[in-house]
Parts: C-alpha cells; structure tokens; sequence
C-alpha cells in the first residue's frame, strides 16, 4: 500500500460516524436499510459517509434491486494495518539529538 492510499484509509477512518458504521458492519454484510436502523442519520448522510468508506477501498458495496448491500474489505484492511506496521517499525536516525536541543 503506498502512502496515498493509506491517507484515503486514515481520512475515512477520522470520523465518528464513519467509525460506527464499520463497527455495525463488523465481519458481516448488511444492508444499507439496516444500516440506517441502528445510526441517528438520515439516507443521504448515509449514503455520503458510505461513498468515502468504499472509496476508500476499506468498504465494499454491492447493488441488489435498490438496496446496497456492504462489506468490509479484509485485504484492504490488512494492507492498512501492515502499513502502520510499516511506519512504527522504520529506524530512522531523526531520533537523534540535535545541536539545538
């Protein structure tokens, strides 16, 4: 996963409602109908917050009739948490001491 990706991941992730649907949506798939059931929105702002998770690449959505059915995106969420692995695992030597410390 290369940086601009994980920015998209990251930004999708900084929102409280966002945050909420992946813990409604879990290992599961759910309607959107089910969806707007357990949040305190209405159909549009749904439909707003799940156009960043699935551009994101995080969430999957699948058309059935009128309704979208949604998945997370295990490869993609795996591909995130590497990433963070990545970055907190990189020696640099930025760590050291500078002349004006």
């Amino acid at each position: 996963m290369d940086r601009k990706e994980a920015v998209k991941i990251f930004k999708a992730l900084g929102d409280e409602n966002r945050l909420q649907i992946l813990e409604i949506i879990g290992s599961s798939q759910i309607c959107a109908c089910k969806l707007l059931e357990h949040l305190n929105i209405g159909q549009p702002t749904l439909s707003h917050h799940m156009k960043i998770l699935c551009d994101s690449g995080i969430v999957d959505g699948t058309k059935d009739g009128k309704w979208i059915y949604y998945k997370t995106n295990k490869e993609n969420y795996s591909k995130a948490l590497d990433f963070i692995d990545q970055v907190f695992s990189k020696n640099t030597n930025l760590n050291v001491k500078c002349d004006k410390c």
